[in-house]
């Protein structure tokens, strides 16, 4: 059986893939996740009642350092020039919850799609270590990559 995976050498190696023949293009991707709160807790991070401060101010940080921080996280990702890292919240009221969204672009020969979902990540735990200290039962779920654009396969979206 040939080997197709991209990280793995002909002896079973592992290696970083080489993209020195890839040509640079416009590269994006979205990538989403979420909390579930207290609803009290919830009601801190609104108003600002956290002795730890901004919590979504501090978190959009963190997404936006772990974004520019994932060759350094990930074995064999390779350092990119982030172009752009945008991260957005959603608050839903009824389900105690705060959505992440990140969209990540660079123009390069490999795409960003680990670079929006540990921006994902490191926002949504950035929220859970600010709050803490006043709910030990939040829930981080949902992580996924939901679109990718460039690159030689082209655009994908998640069809669920």
């Amino acid at each position: 059986m040939e080997n197709t995976l991209t990280h793995i050498d002909e002896s079973g190696n592992a290696r970083m893939v080489d993209v020195t023949e890839k040509a640079s293009t416009l590269r994006e991707a979205v990538a989403v996740g979420s909390i579930t709160m207290a609803r009290s807790t919830l009601s801190l991070v609104k108003t600002g009642g956290l002795p730890k401060g901004d919590v979504l101010s501090t978190a959009r940080i963190a997404g936006i350092m772990g974004a520019k921080q994932t060759s350094n996280l990930i074995p064999m990702c390779h350092p990119i020039a982030i172009t752009s890292v945008k991260i957005e919240f959603t608050v839903n009221d009824e389900k105690n919850s705060i959505g992440v969204t990140a969209a990540v672009k660079t123009v390069g020969q490999t795409g960003v799609e680990m670079e929006a979902l540990t921006a994902v990540s490191t926002t949504l735990l950035t929220i859970y270590d600010m709050c803490k200290a006043v709910d030990k039962e939040m829930e981080i779920t949902g992580v996924m990559l939901i679109k990718k654009t460039g690159g030689k396969s082209g655009t994908y979206v998640r069809h669920s």
